[in-house]
């Protein structure tokens, strides 16, 4: 008898036993849960540095405001691919904004960097730069070579170009750190060819080689049919349309327009970020020189180098034997003086590195077409001239004629890869520089008649 009473006082009746069960059943899965929660945690995935991916270490020091760990992805450590859906576009082809003829349809910001936004705050200026998707593995040495922001504009005709256009974007942002991090991508697409195809999920095979950006483009464009090919020579590309796209989604109070082939030299954009911040010029277009590099060379790393090379003819001034007048109202000559023996000015500021201005333009002429950096205030491209001739140089002319100086600086340049030649430019060129040169009539009045001054003369040059 005192046995059973201790049983009954203990509660071990079939009921108490069930209830007794499920609390414990309860409190293990609600532990269960928390492990499993915690093991998916591990922590930063791995990211790739630009060595990995089997690139030239050129990469400079972030400042540490704008040095942000990689978002959690996976567990395994070689997995340095972020998932796909981060390389979608954030786009719906059919709604974008329409140019003011509407011919081409923009689509802002459809891919943008994850460091982008920490990184437009930190600088002053960002690199904005166009691109044909043919040219886009350019892009490649540009931003391990550049670690500020960057901002490009990519020109998709249809949906074959807009699919090579996303497959390769997602190989980029897989392969290069730099451009995963600091590019942000916008597109432009024409009305004559439009795009139908919603933007998708592109995955790769995996035996996509990040060491080969230029050959890994061109296997994906073997597929591209002989009509695209064909519409491509019977058009324009639309450079001017391009730049301004490029321009509008830079975040910066300076911004630098390039070409997507316009490599800047190496830590640039933390020494121009220095220059410029303590810059008081509102009407300041700072010059940075151009030079075409021979392909048998490396990429100079310093001006001396630069210099050195030029002299054995293994680079010279960006179009020199081309069309001079583009350049040449830089004065190579005079920039090159402060890195040649026997150089009497001021020895300390060239050993310091740090950017400063080497002289100002003087000599400017109607076609010159520098590279250059100036508050995002500057006259837009005029969208009217499309293709080649009178895109670049006809912004340049009305900077001028707003005001604007144009200084050089050193000893910070730029290089384009190949010693270019006439006999190289196709035909198509002259035509379309033509058609721009009839459209110029009308833009020297607009210009005129905007700012009521004509330092070149122009006004007297009527038909």
């Amino acid at each position: 008898m005192p046995p059973r009473l201790s049983m009954i006082q203990l509660g071990c009746r079939p009921w108490n036993l069930s209830l007794v069960t499920v609390i414990i059943i309860t409190f293990s899965n609600m532990l269960f849960t928390m492990l499993l929660l915690q093991s998916e945690d591990c922590g930063p995935s791995y990211v790739a540095p630009a060595d990995d991916a089997g690139e030239p270490n050129v990469l400079t020091e972030k400042p540490p405001a704008v040095r942000t760990p990689a978002p959690a992805q996976s567990c395994d450590p070689r997995d340095y691919q972020q998932p796909s859906e981060s390389s979608i576009l954030r786009m719906d082809v059919r709604v974008g904004r329409w140019d003011a003829r509407r011919l081409y349809k923009m689509f802002d910001s459809v891919v943008v960097g994850s460091e982008f936004p920490a990184l437009s705050s930190s600088y002053s200026v960002s690199i904005a730069t166009q691109s044909s998707v043919e040219k886009l593995y350019s892009l490649v040495q540009v931003a391990h070579q550049w670690t500020g922001p960057i901002s490009v504009a990519v020109f998709t005709p249809g949906d074959e170009s807009f699919f090579v256009f996303q497959r390769y974007l997602a190989y980029l942002r897989k392969c290069y750190a730099p451009i995963r991090e600091r590019v942000t991508f916008s597109v432009a697409i024409p009305k004559d060819r439009p795009v139908f195809d919603q933007p998708q999920v592109i995955e790769l095979t995996g035996d996509e080689d990040c060491l080969k950006p230029e050959a890994t483009l061109n296997t994906f464009l073997v597929g591209v049919s002989k009509e695209l090919a064909t519409w491509k020579n019977r058009n324009v590309y639309p450079q001017n349309h391009l730049r301004n796209l490029a321009r509008k989604n830079c975040q910066t109070e300076y911004v630098f327009l390039t070409d997507v082939d316009i490599i800047p030299s190496p830590n640039q954009a933390n020494l121009l970020d220095e220059f410029l911040k303590s810059s008081q010029c509102e009407k300041c277009a700072y010059v940075i020189p151009t030079y075409e590099i021979d392909t048998r060379v490396r990429f100079p790393q310093n001006k001396s180098e630069l210099v050195r090379i030029a002299n054995k003819g293994l680079a010279r001034p960006f179009h020199q034997k081309v069309f001079i007048h583009n350049q040449y109202a830089t004065n190579f000559t005079r920039w090159s003086l402060d890195v040649l023996p026997g150089y009497g000015g001021n020895v300390d500021v060239v050993r310091s590195g740090k950017v400063y201005v080497s002289h100002e333009v003087n000599n400017f002429e109607f076609f010159y077409e520098p590279f250059y950096v100036a508050r995002d205030t500057a006259p837009e491209h005029d969208e009217r001239f499309m293709g080649y001739g009178y895109t670049r140089n006809t912004q340049v002319y009305e900077m001028f004629v707003a005001g604007h100086e144009f200084l050089v600086l050193t000893p910070i340049f730029t290089g384009h890869w190949g010693l270019q030649t006439k006999k190289g430019r196709p035909a198509w060129r002259e035509k379309q520089n033509s058609m721009n040169r009839k459209l110029f009539d009308g833009f020297k009045k607009e210009v005129f008649a905007r700012y009521n001054r004509d330092p070149l003369k122009m006004m007297k040059n009527q038909n």
